[in-house]
């Protein structure tokens, strides 16, 4: 099991946001971010922070640092790490049965990614065997996209997804969030799109779009 960070927002939780850090980070990146969120109509909200496994990078010259999966070239679609990707997939699927069992239905559970993190919430929400709230992708891509529409659950066939990018971001090129986002509506999916004025980051402009969201799917 993935070590976490875990903050509960009051006792009793009745939903689970489930936030996936980028390469090189770790759980700990995102807790400030999702400190400005206000979900107070939801009720308590458990927030999950994973740290993604430590592993050599190639395109980092072999350093080790914690990723998701290893990173082969600036290609991202014809050079990807298959075997990395699935067993994150894994590993994320497990710490959404944890949720389970801790009392969280599927259908209050929010899978939420930043690049690394945007591909494996993207990857695995849509493969889980359960209908799950939502996902989100921040900053990221569609991985493993040409296998997508095999191996998609039929309970997330019409997942809602709410997915942003940086008009300026020179690390997931825009190009290739909104690649991933017409891939997705292409395959029913109801994406909402927002793109920003800013690098590989988050701003607050996206945090209060995202609010919106998870308050919208969550209600």
């Amino acid at each position: 099991m993935l070590e976490t960070h875990v903050i509960e927002t009051g006792p009793n939780p009745g939903t689970s946001i489930i936030v996936l850090h980028g390469l090189g980070a770790d759980g700990y990146d995102f807790v400030p971010i999702c400190g400005e969120l206000d979900l107070k109509t939801l009720g308590a909200v458990r927030f999950v922070f994973p740290h993604a496994p430590e592993r050599p990078v190639t395109i980092n010259g072999g350093y080790v640092m914690r990723a998701w999966y290893d990173i082969l070239g600036t290609d991202l679609v014809k050079r990807e790490d298959e075997a990395g990707l699935r067993e994150s997939l894994r590993q994320i699927s497990e710490l959404i049965a944890g949720e389970r069992q801790r009392g969280i239905p599927a259908a209050r559970i929010v899978l939420v990614g930043f690049s690394q993190g945007c591909a494996m919430a993207l990857m695995t929400a849509l493969r889980y065997p359960e209908r799950l709230a939502g996902a989100v992708g921040l900053s990221g891509y569609l991985p493993l996209a040409a296998t997508t529409s095999a191996e998609r659950s039929a309970a997330n066939a019409d997942l809602p997804i709410f997915m942003a990018h940086g008009t300026q971001d020179p690390v997931v090129v825009p190009a290739r969030g909104t690649a991933s986002r017409d891939a997705l509506r292409a395959l029913g999916h109801e994406v909402e799109w927002h793109d920003y004025p800013m690098p590989h980051s988050v701003c607050m402009e996206e945090i209060e779009d995202l609010n919106a969201w998870l308050l919208k799917q969550l209600a």
